[in-house]
């Protein structure tokens, strides 16, 4: 798992995150508040939420792959994905397995950044 799988979402299509003030309601007009809350309303809640899954995966690599690594905020957004791939298990079905194979590979990457680290 290395990138968000875009076939796991053909209803949303792919965001934009660059602008965080784009998605802030508060910057959004009546109109694409509507739109924003009537394509949420028609998602698979599954998908939504394996989406923010990948987010927090990508979020973990950027940490572990930081010149020195950050592998206490690594060690946060790993935690945070497998307490949601975990608790949730198949309920993310189709994408549970690759989420719970990215959780393996943060995991092994930040024992082994962690033991190279202490050395």
């Amino acid at each position: 798992m290395t990138t968000p799988d875009s076939s796991l979402d053909p209803d949303l299509g792919e965001m934009d995150y660059s602008d965080s003030d784009d998605l802030d309601p508060s910057h959004m007009d009546a109109q694409a508040l509507e739109d924003l809350r009537s394509q949420l309303q028609d998602a698979d809640p599954a998908v939504v939420i394996a989406n923010h899954c990948y987010g927090l995966f990508e979020l973990a690599a950027v940490y572990l792959s930081s010149v020195p690594p950050k592998l206490e905020e690594a060690q946060l957004a790993i935690d945070a994905l497998a307490a949601i791939v975990d608790g949730l298990g198949n309920r993310l079905a189709p994408a549970h397995e690759e989420l719970a194979g990215g959780v393996a590979s943060l995991r092994l990457a930040y024992v082994q950044l962690l033991q190279a680290t202490s050395k």
